[in-house]
């Protein structure tokens, strides 16, 4: 029904929906990604919204053809995204933050893409890369930002 009154923003706004609800962080174990879990871990406790913690491990194609390297490949990235998960829910714990952690293997840009549609993140936060030849090709960061899907923070 208009009666011919205009709505004020006012009006309009709903307490308690702005700002985020869940800020996506990817970690790897390396020294900037983990820093990046604790500058995202702080926004998501200031914002009070929820942290979730991405790891997604590669594996090189050639792997696969020696004897033996899927299997050892496999023990690995489960060591590591084992060791991840405990450090950072043990951290979210203890700030009192609402987290979550996955792992996944494949290529980080695609999976961190992929995960970020299908949990609808307001953000993503991760560690500038420590590769050199990133310069050259693009690092992940720079490649999420060019994505511009969400507002990316990269942490050095």
């Amino acid at each position: 029904m208009d009666n011919g009154q205009v709505s004020s923003p006012a009006a309009e706004f709903e307490f308690g929906t702005d700002g985020p609800s869940l800020i996506l962080v990817g970690v790897d174990g390396s020294r900037t990604s983990l820093r990046a879990a604790a500058y995202a871990g702080g926004l998501a406790r200031r914002q009070r919204c929820r942290l979730l913690a991405v790891y997604v491990g590669r594996v090189p194609g050639s792997v696969g053809a020696a004897p033996g390297g899927a299997v050892v490949m496999n023990e690995t990235f489960e060591q590591i995204a084992d060791e991840l998960k405990q450090l950072m829910l043990s951290r979210a714990a203890e700030t009192g933050i609402a987290a979550e952690f996955r792992s996944v293997c494949g290529d980080p840009l695609a999976e961190l893409t992929r995960i970020a549609e299908e949990t609808r993140a307001d953000a993503v936060v991760v560690g500038a890369s420590e590769h050199v030849g990133h310069r050259i090709v693009g690092s992940l960061a720079s490649r999420l930002v060019r994505a511009g899907k969400w507002p990316v923070t990269v942490v050095p």
